[in-house]
């Protein structure tokens, strides 16, 4: 899931309409509120940074700053679907897609990450048909208004694949996954993006043919995953941490449990250093 930052709360598609244009608002310091996030996600500190962005949400609403709101909320959606916290996620989304509309923010980029993010929220809790419209409306603004190449539309391709995959409309999916690897591909530190690409290809295999039928595909994708997750290049911080943490259990499903727990004890020990 991607968050939003201050060049996302910026819409470019209307340079002269910053929060300071409305009458009456406050506008957050919505630059400090990510980097505090980060810092406390890097530590894996999801309770403080669950109290963090609610006490920035009470910021935003006394100060009337809906688009600061609309900020935290897509940070919100983030953490609640890590904690498995199906209820809060989807008020989240819930209040991000309707003050889509309340920032004059519709069809901009902005709004398809608010999209994005919600339907990653309805696909973590088992709701695909319901993820696969705002997947739609997401890629039509994405693939509009962004460069072909763009990471943002790799992260979409993945995340709407994965919703494919659970609705059985495999060659979908495929096609999807095979778009995000290219773009990813030239990417800085792309590697971890098509690690968890290439794990996701794994499953869709799996999913398509049956475990026996697919096993030389699915060793192949995780080969490839894993010589990936292995650059020697790639920035060993939080973010490395978390794709471990997330890649680690595609690995021990598969039955390789030495590399699940490599990947785990990297990112525990990243955790612990951040």
């Amino acid at each position: 899931m991607r968050g939003l930052r201050p060049e996302d709360y910026r819409e470019p598609d209307c340079l002269f309409c910053k929060p300071t244009d409305f009458t009456g608002v406050r506008p957050v310091d919505l630059r400090r509120c990510m980097e505090r996030l980060d810092a406390l996600l890097g530590h894996n500190d999801y309770d403080a940074a669950r109290r963090h962005l609610d006490y920035w949400k009470a910021e935003a609403l006394a100060g009337n700053d809906l688009r600061g709101l609309l900020s935290i909320e897509n940070e919100r959606m983030g953490l609640f679907r890590k904690l498995g916290d199906e209820a809060a996620a989807s008020s989240a989304a819930e209040n991000a897609l309707a003050l889509i509309a309340r920032t004059a923010l519709e069809d901009t980029v902005t709004a398809a990450t608010t999209q994005l993010n919600a339907a990653t929220v309805c696909k973590r809790f088992g709701r695909a048909a319901e993820a696969l419209p705002l997947y739609e409306q997401a890629r039509a603004i994405y693939e509009r208004k962004l460069a072909p190449t763009d990471e943002r539309l790799g992260g979409l391709y993945n995340n709407m694949g994965l919703a494919l995959v659970d609705l059985g409309r495999f060659s979908e999916a495929r096609a999807l996954y095979e778009q995000a690897l290219s773009i990813m591909a030239g990417q800085p530190n792309g590697a971890l993006e098509q690690a968890v690409t290439e794990l996701n290809l794994a499953d869709l295999a799996a999913a398509e043919r049956g475990l026996l039928d697919a096993e030389e595909e699915i060793e192949a994708r995780l080969d490839r995953a894993w010589a990936l997750l292995n650059q020697a290049d790639l920035p060993q911080d939080g973010y490395y941490a978390f794709v471990c943490e997330k890649c680690a259990a595609g690995f021990g499903y598969y039955g390789r449990f030495m590399d699940e727990q490599t990947l785990k004890q990297r990112a525990e020990e990243l955790y612990a250093g951040a």
